[in-house]
């Protein structure tokens, strides 16, 4: 039927609506003042016949062209639509473009000044009550894009019935749509500039749908209601560089399954309880999980993210993401999140030429391209793109109550020819080597979260000598609190590997961390790095028969406690996992509860005790004057001797290592004053799977000089083993 002459709309506008490229269809479709009635104007391709109902009044439209319907109504009056498809059947439906703008102008200048520190709460998708109805409010930054529509089950995946409205020069696109309730799947279908379609998951949504499917889900983030307040008040106690910190890092996909329903991962409701109760067992302080951001493929272990605001479905919904994090914080324990602002994957439905443009990454692959993990860098040059980061940090602090971020491959951030020849990369503007705008970004992430939320962490990945990354910003530093000590992991690793008696010609991999250790605040990782990939797992790494394998595993962990820095130990190596970590299996459980697996059980859960209850031994981790070298020249018996202080009145601890098999009877260790010296920890102890030479408790020290001191002790120093004394 063609339009008559009186309607407020021409067929030529009603086509443009009817294909979805009208500039402005908000300035036609909905209620709109013509003459001196008011018309609405609406478009539904699925019904012949279309009216509005206001009360109990019904208000016909008329057909103008295709799927594209006008008619008068009372003026200011709440309406509903209400179609017939001429079979039988019928809907009816609040109009989405009767509703008007919900961003304000100053979300709208922060986005676009790139200063928007709660970016979650202005983009995405918000369940919400808007002019009196329920739906949901979507929001997304497309700056280039020709159009933008919002689609899911609710408009059965057709661009043509949401299109977005504009919101002036910022790029950004919103609509409320009435009636969208959380759980709902959706997209955004962008028309690019050139005419393209491509359909994209909310960068900003706080939901996702199960792997291999990839819209966003419409998830309500609001109302959960923490009873964490205790641990939130006193966590800054639990943080400081001067507290013990041992950190469990977790794979929560493989962490335990639950083959009484086909093998599958524990949910983050279960994890709350088996994990927690686990891990607080065995005297952990912290856990540190693999990435949480959705991501879309298994294999990447969560460090190629496409969701950044979303809790991975794969494990449960938010608020249970939150019931693990409540929970943990109840058992005392703080919660770490690796976080990944270095890259992302080129997946169709992700960041990548979001609205038809390298609009998150940069265009020169040179600079946005990275060639290790075929993956997309971020523009950290670009205000919106840091800002996104930036927020999306502060995101999970304060939404999801974690205590710190762990920071994923910041040396890949730090320099813009990072695994790359010559002539692959771009210099800075200065024609050096260092990413400025990702130094920025680090300092100005560090600041706000530091700032923003009390007594958190943040720890830098970072394997080279870029100075002060864990020194204050307002010190030239980038701001973390701690750093991965990269360095100690690979040099006493390859240092343990070796066979004991080529040991002493690589003594010096044992002491010379020592040099570098206290400047930066540093956490000692043997994470899931050092597990995969050919690496094998810790006794595995480790020579000789059996009976050495856990010895020297044994000694190692002895040494790690002993050394100053923090400590993280992946899932599985706390007891020996025999296998390499396959994230695809659940840890080697039958192994854990058996001889001498759980001997070295035993042994971390008295470790983490001894460094919790021992001041010297975690209060000044991170200061020179906590450390003290009794004897580091001893490389030909491969034996290492050292103190640790805490604050004053604080008993030292001697920590007494062989790197050998050869049991030594009668040796002796100067030590600082007389008095009694308790054996608190021996890694030989029968009830670590050892052989028990000790110490029968400890010993008393002497006036007999030794090592440059007045005083010694005469110790059994049993073979392959670690023995730990504290001054009674």
């Amino acid at each position: 039927m063609a339009a008559s002459n009186s309607l407020p709309i021409t067929i030529e506008t009603a086509q443009a609506l009817a294909e979805a490229r009208h500039p402005d269809p908000f300035s036609v479709l909905g209620p709109h003042k013509h003459g001196r009635a008011t018309w609405v104007v609406a478009l539904d391709p699925g019904a012949a016949t279309l009216e509005a109902r206001v009360g109990s009044k019904s208000c016909p439209l008329e057909r103008v062209d295709g799927p594209v319907f006008a008619g008068k109504v009372p003026a200011g009056e709440p309406y509903v639509l209400h179609a017939e498809d001429g079979k039988g059947a019928e809907w009816s439906y609040r109009d989405a473009y009767s509703f008007g703008p919900v961003m304000s102008d100053f979300d709208e200048y922060l986005l676009g000044e790139g200063s928007h520190h709660r970016i979650w709460e202005a983009l995405g998708a918000h369940v919400m009550t808007h002019e009196g109805a329920e739906g949901t409010h979507f929001a997304v930054w497309a700056p280039n894009a020709a159009r933008v529509s919002v689609i899911g089950d609710f408009n059965v995946w057709d661009g043509r019935r949401h299109v977005m409205r504009r919101r002036g020069g910022t790029g950004v696109w919103e609509i409320f749509v009435p009636g969208v309730a959380e759980t709902a799947a959706y997209k955004y279908e962008v028309i690019t500039r050139h005419g393209e379609r491509l359909l994209k998951a909310d960068p900003v949504g706080f939901g996702a749908q199960h792997p291999p499917e990839t819209a966003s889900v419409v998830r309500d983030i609001r109302g959960y209601g923490w009873d964490d307040s205790d641990w939130m008040e006193t966590r800054a106690a639990a943080n400081n560089r001067a507290a013990p910190i041992s950190i469990y890092e977790v794979h929560l996909g493989s962490w335990n399954r639950r083959f009484d329903q086909g093998g599958r991962p524990f949910s983050y409701k279960e994890l709350a309880t088996d994990l927690v109760a686990y891990v607080k067992d065995m005297g952990f302080t912290h856990m540190e999980f693999l990435p949480v951001s959705e991501f879309p493929f298994d294999g990447s272990w969560g460090y190629q993210p496409v969701g950044m605001f979303a809790p991975t479905i794969r494990f449960g919904p938010p608020h249970e993401f939150r019931d693990l994090v409540e929970a943990a914080h109840k058992a005392g324990l703080g919660i770490l999140l690796d976080w990944v602002p270095g890259h992302f994957p080129t997946d169709a439905h992700g960041l990548g030429r979001f609205d038809g443009t390298a609009l998150y990454e940069h265009a020169d692959p040179r600079e946005g391209f990275h060639q290790d993990w075929n993956t997309l860098i971020y523009n950290y040059g670009r205000r919106e793109v840091a800002n996104y980061l930036v927020a999306n940090a502060l995101y999970w602090l304060d939404e999801y109550h974690v205590d710190g971020l762990r920071v994923d491959a910041v040396a890949s951030m730090l320099y813009r020819d990072y695994s790359r020849n010559e002539g692959e990369w771009v210099p800075n503007k200065y024609g050096g080597r260092e990413n400025l705008e990702a130094i920025e970004l680090f300092k100005r992430m560090n600041t706000l979260v530091y700032g923003d939320q009390p007594g958190i962490m943040t720890v830098a990945e970072e394997s080279t000598s870029y100075p002060g990354v864990s020194a204050p910003v307002d010190a030239g530093g980038l701001g973390f609190g701690f750093k991965w000590n990269m360095g100690w992991m690979n040099d006493t690793l390859d240092y343990i590997s070796r066979e004991p008696i080529h040991r002493k010609y690589h003594h010096h991999q044992m002491t010379n961390t020592i040099s570098w250790a206290f400047s930066e605040n540093f956490i000692l990782p043997i994470s899931h790095d050092e597990v995969v990939h050919g690496k094998g797992s810790m006794l595995e790494k480790m020579p000789g028969d059996e009976w050495q394998k856990f010895a020297n595993l044994r000694a190692y962990y002895g040494f790690m406690w002993g050394h100053p820095g923090k400590k993280l130990l992946f899932m599985g190596t706390e007891f020996g996992q025999p296998a390499e970590w396959n994230h695809d299996r659940q840890l080697d459980w039958e192994a854990a509860h058996t001889a001498p697996h759980k001997g070295v059980q035993s042994l971390v859960r008295d470790l983490n005790r001894v460094y919790r209850e021992t001041p010297a031994l975690h209060a000044k981790d991170c200061e020179p004057e906590g450390f003290e070298w009794v004897d580091h020249a001893n490389a030909d018996q491969s034996v290492l001797s050292f103190l640790r202080k805490g604050a004053d009145g604080d008993p030292p601890v001697l920590v007494v290592c062989n790197f050998t098999p050869m049991e030594r009877t009668g040796f002796r260790v100067g030590v600082p004053s007389a008095g009694h010296w308790a054996e608190t920890l021996n890694t030989d102890a029968e009830a670590y799977g050892g052989g028990n030479r000790g110490n029968l408790g400890g010993v008393e020290a002497t006036a007999t000089p030794a090592h440059g001191r007045d005083h010694s002790i005469s110790i059994t120093l049993p073979g392959l083993a670690t023995v730990m004394f504290s001054l009674a």
